[in-house]
């Protein structure tokens, strides 16, 4: 196999595997423990970790994701392992419409909505406000979690379909 291409295919997974552990994260731990908290805290919580969040280790795994996966694909392809190319371009469309879009259309908004709001020292408010907040935002996390699942598998299948010039 082109070794460009293995180095390629190797980065894909990591980065692939980078976002959805970190999607997944959110989803079996983080959101579970706010939830548990009180709604005054989860909230001055949720703003300080999306704050928190902008940074450059955050930055490579969200936003280059599809950019590795995609120059993994055209590379793969133009080195003859067409199939293996395709694989790595279906990841990179999964990831880039269902996490990336879906995050910066969806989750974005809704985090930037939270920041506006004044944690209010009524607990029955805030538990008011953490409850709309908190249900919406995880079934959207949910659905960029299985797709940056999906794109990882796609990777994997791309990595293994890179044995065989097609």
């Amino acid at each position: 196999m082109h070794k460009v291409v293995t180095g390629l295919s190797i980065a894909s997974i990591v980065f692939c595997g980078a976002i959805f552990g970190f999607f997944y994260a959110w989803v079996c731990s983080t959101m579970w423990g706010l939830d548990q908290a009180d709604p005054r805290i989860a909230i001055a919580a949720m703003q300080a970790m999306n704050a928190s969040v902008r940074n450059a280790v955050f930055f490579p795994a969200f936003f280059l994701t599809p950019v590795v996966l995609g120059l993994t694909a055209a590379v793969a392809s133009f080195s003859g392992y067409r199939v293996s190319g395709f694989w790595f371009g279906a990841g990179a469309v999964v990831y880039l419409l269902f996490g990336l879009s879906l995050t910066l259309t969806v989750n974005v908004p809704m985090n930037e909505a939270l920041a506006a709001t004044a944690v209010p020292g009524d607990i029955d408010t805030a538990r008011i406000i953490w409850q709309d907040y908190s249900g919406r935002w995880q079934f959207w996390n949910q659905a960029r979690t299985i797709a940056s699942g999906i794109a990882l598998v796609l990777a994997g299948v791309g990595l293994v379909r890179s044995t065989s010039a097609s």
